[in-house]
């Protein structure tokens, strides 16, 4: 069992033992959370769904991420994290949710936000949202990939053992 799956298992059976439900919003991950948690027999006890949210109109339509947060602070930002989170838990019966937005390169980064930059968003009802940023090491786009699904189920883990 690989280290992402063991983690995710960590995830199911901590948000089991609490009640809690799970939604995701992903972008730069295209899903690879949900494959995470789904990929384990139990899943369906707490993973309530998923949204994979590439466009900046998907974000819009499905997430209610605000058309003025996309043009001043960019899909990859705070900001649309937070807005991606909450619209996954307001569009979803979960009790919490997390988000991922990020460069995974090689390409479209820029020196305010480089390659690897990824921010991650968790929501929990009855709590203010969040976002955490991380840089992850550039240039392979499988290698952020990777780190930002075990970082988001990280959360996750965190925020549900808080619960």
């Amino acid at each position: 069992m690989s280290d992402t799956s063991m983690l995710a298992a960590k995830v199911l059976r901590t948000l089991e033992k609490k009640g809690l439900k799970l939604a995701t919003a992903e972008s730069c991950t295209g899903g690879m959370v949900s494959a995470a948690l789904t990929d384990l027999a139990g899943a369906s006890n707490v993973f309530e769904r998923g949204f994979v949210t590439y466009s900046n109109e998907a974000k819009m339509e499905l997430l209610g991420v605000s058309e003025e947060t996309l043009s001043q602070h960019g899909a990859v930002s705070a900001e649309t994290a937070r807005e991606m989170a909450e619209g996954a838990l307001r569009h979803s019966r979960a009790d919490m949710a997390v988000s991922i937005t990020g460069i995974a390169g090689p390409g479209g980064g820029s020196a305010e936000k480089p390659v690897g930059l990824v921010w991650f968003g968790l929501a929990v009802k009855g709590k203010e949202p969040r976002a955490e940023k991380r840089i992850f090491l550039a240039g392979e786009r499988a290698i952020v990939r990777r780190d930002s699904v075990a970082t988001a189920l990280s959360l996750v883990l965190e925020a549900a053992s808080k619960a």
